[in-house]
């Protein structure tokens, strides 16, 4: 708390506490989902479902699970509780149940990518002055992985859920010639090439985003308050 008050008490950092606090409850506020359902809240859990569901496709099988057996579920493990169906629009709207717990309003990817912002942002104004400043050259760069994987998943997922490329990862079988377990390579579970995918690219383009576009925001703070300083004297 003391570093807070010592940065905020910078005119120019105002605008990057607000940053933290205001986006820091947008992103962290769909861990809350599981723990109103798991309360017996379901009125204010669903709520939270519903807005971030504009944000996020809820996919379950590439959501983390809180109060259940597992951190997450396959397609099939869903599909047995739920429908026997590969369209999205119906499997997002499972959010789980009191044996298998309840998902987080969030997909694997949008943690690691909105939380990642989050993060990159927060060592940015505790460390800005240490904190090399990327290009947007540099930005592309790593928002690349992310761009492949997002465009090869929404690829593969035409040819169904379950039967698209990315889900099997045969080509990745053939690469690396099979030195990895079958559960790396198919399907979203933790662990698998898919979930660390999604997880390193999300934060690799957040990272990426974050350090080369808050150093232009901090500048033009820091020539607002000079220019009205200035005016303020004259």
């Amino acid at each position: 708390m003391t570093l807070m008050k010592s940065i905020a008490a910078s005119p120019t950092q105002k605008w990057w506490v607000i940053f933290i606090v205001a986006y820091g409850t947008f992103v962290f506020l769909p861990f809350l989902a599981p723990v109103l359902m798991h309360w017996n809240l379901p009125g204010l859990g669903k709520s939270v479902y519903f807005f971030y569901g504009f944000f996020c496709h809820q996919l379950p099988e590439r959501s983390l699970f809180f109060f259940g057996q597992k951190t997450m579920y396959s397609l099939s493990e869903i599909q047995s509780v739920w429908q026997k169906t590969e369209n999205p629009m119906i499997l997002r709207q499972f959010i789980g149940n009191a044996e298998m717990g309840w998902k987080v309003a969030w997909s694997d990817r949008m943690i690691s990518m909105y939380g990642g912002i989050w993060a990159a942002g927060l060592l940015w104004g505790i460390g800005r002055k240490y904190i090399p400043r990327f290009s947007v050259w540099g930005f592309l760069a790593l928002a690349l992985p992310m761009a492949l994987d997002g465009v090869t998943h929404l690829i593969s997922d035409f040819s169904g859920l379950a039967e698209g490329f990315r889900y099997t990862n045969h080509w990745l079988v053939v690469l690396t010639q099979n030195y990895f377990p079958v559960s790396f390579y198919a399907g979203d579970a933790l662990g698998s090439f898919n979930s660390l995918a999604r997880w390193v690219s999300g934060i690799l383009f957040a990272f990426g985003l974050i350090w080369w576009v808050f150093p232009y925001i901090g500048e033009g703070f820091d020539q607002g308050v000079q220019a009205a300083k200035s005016a303020i004297q004259a």
